[in-house]
C-alpha cells in the first residue's frame, strides 16, 4: 500500500512567545515550506517567569490574514469547561468560512492548570473523557444540521443554528496520550494528535493499536484519520546550546503524578527548575547531527505518523526554522522517494 506523503508542520510555542512574535514565526514557517502550524490554547502557561498564554482563536484569525496557504490548528483546545461546545462550533465555523480548508480544530480533555483558575472543580478522567466525547459530537452536529436541539449529560442547546460556516466542515483532531481518547479519535475524529519523547512502547503497544481499533469499530478506513505527531526537537550546530534550549520546557519532563494537581504556573515553574538538565532534555531529540534527527524521527514515521509538527524549545525560533528547513526537512522529504 502506498503511504500518503508527509505533512511538515511547525509548532507555535504559545507558552514562550508573545502573540506578535508567534505571528512573525508563522509567516517565516510558511516561507520556509512548512505546511501547517499548530498552537496550544492555554489560559495559563507552564511557567510564570517569561511565560505567555495568548488566546488561540483570535491569533489564528490574525495568522490566516497574514499567510496564504498554511493550515492552522490547535494542539490542543479544551471545548468542555472554559468554552461551551456551541461557542467553539461558532468560532471555528467562522475561521473555516474565512479560510476554507486551512483550519483544524484540535481538542483534548484538558488540564487543571487551565480550568481550575476559574473555579471549575476538576473532575476525574472518566468525566473529562465523557465531556469531550459529547462536546465533539455536538460540534459535529452543529456543523452538519441546520437547527440543533440537544439535551445531553453535560451540555444543552435549544434550536441553535451556526449561520457562518464553511461548506466543508472543519476537521476535528483529538489529542490523547491514553487508549480511551485515542480509540475515540479513531472512531469519530478526522485526526489523532500525540506528542513524541515518551516510552516507545506507549506508541507501539498502546496508542497505535487503540487508534486502529477505533478506526475498525467506527467502520472507517486508515486514510480517514490523519496521524499527527508533535515532534519535540532541539537542533543546533552548537551541542551545548541545543541542550540548554530545552530548559524553558522543563515542565514537560514532570511525571503526570508530579503535575496533575498543580494549578499555579509559579509552582509548576519551581518544580521544573529543580530537574537536572538531563531529565529536562529527555523529552526532546537533542542533537547537532541532522541525520540523527531523521533516524529518530523515522521511528514515528514507521508507526504510521505522516503529519509531523516540529516543536523547537529555543528562544531563537527564526534560527530553528532556517536550520531545520535547510538541513533536516529535505532529508525527511527524501525518505518519501526511497
Amino acid at each position: 500500500m502506498t503511504r500518503p506523503p508527509l505533512t511538515i508542520g511547525y509548532k507555535a510555542s504559545a507558552e514562550q512567545f508573545t502573540p506578535s512574535q508567534l505571528l512573525d514565526f508563522g509567516v517565516l514557517a510558511e516561507q520556509a515550506g512548512f505546511e501547517s502550524i499548530f498552537i496550544s490554547d492555554h489560559l495559563q502557561p507552564w511557567r510564570h517567569t517569561g511565560g505567555h498564554a495568548p488566546a488561540a482563536i483570535p491569533w489564528m484569525g490574525a495568522l490566516g490574514a497574514r499567510t496564504e496557504r498554511i493550515v492552522m490548528g490547535t494542539s490542543v483546545l479544551t471545548p468542555t469547561f472554559r468554552y461551551h461546545p456551541a461557542v467553539i462550533a461558532q468560532a471555528f465555523g467562522t475561521l473555516g468560512a474565512m479560510f476554507p480548508e486551512r483550519v483544524i480544530l484540535g481538542v483534548g480533555t484538558g488540564e487543571s492548570l487551565n480550568e481550575s483558575a476559574l473555579g471549575i472543580p476538576w473532575p476525574d478522567i472518566k468525566e473529562r473523557f465523557a465531556r469531550l466525547k459529547e462536546a465533539v459530537q455536538l460540534i459535529q452536529q452543529l456543523w452538519r444540521d441546520e437547527r440543533v436541539t440537544h439535551h445531553g449529560e453535560y451540555y444543552t442547546v435549544e434550536n441553535v443554528t451556526i449561520y457562518d460556516r464553511p461548506e466543508k466542515p472543519v476537521p476535528i483532531y483529538i489529542g490523547a496520550s491514553g487508549p480511551a481518547a485515542t480509540r475515540l479519535a479513531g472512531r469519530i475524529a478526522d485526526g489523532f494528535i500525540t506528542t513524541s519523547g515518551k516510552a516507545p512502547s506507549l506508541y507501539a503497544d498502546t496508542l497505535v493499536p487503540a487508534l486502529e481499533d477505533g478506526i475498525e469499530k467506527g467502520g472507517r478506513a486508515e486514510k480517514d484519520v490523519d496521524r499527527l505527531m508533535e515532534m519535540k526537537v532541539s537542533f543546533d550546530h552548537d551541542g551545548d546550546r541545543a541542550l540548554e534550549d530545552t530548559r524553558f520546557w522543563g515542565a514537560l519532563a514532570l511525571s503526570p503524578e508530579e503535575k496533575v494537581s498543580v494549578e499555579d504556573p509559579s509552582e509548576m515553574e519551581r518544580l521544573a527548575d529543580e530537574l537536572p538538565i538531563e531529565r529536562v532534555a529527555s523529552r526532546w531529540i537533542v542533537s547537532t547531527d541532522a541525520d540523527e534527527h531523521v533516524e529518530r524521527i523515522q521511528q514515528y514515521i514507521d508507526l504510521g505518523f505522516r503529519h509531523l509538527v516540529f516543536h523547537a524549545p529555543g528562544h531563537d525560533q527564526a534560527r530553528f526554522i532556517k536550520l531545520y528547513g535547510e538541513e533536516v526537512i529535505p532529508r525527511l522529504r527524501a525518505l518519501e522517494l526511497d
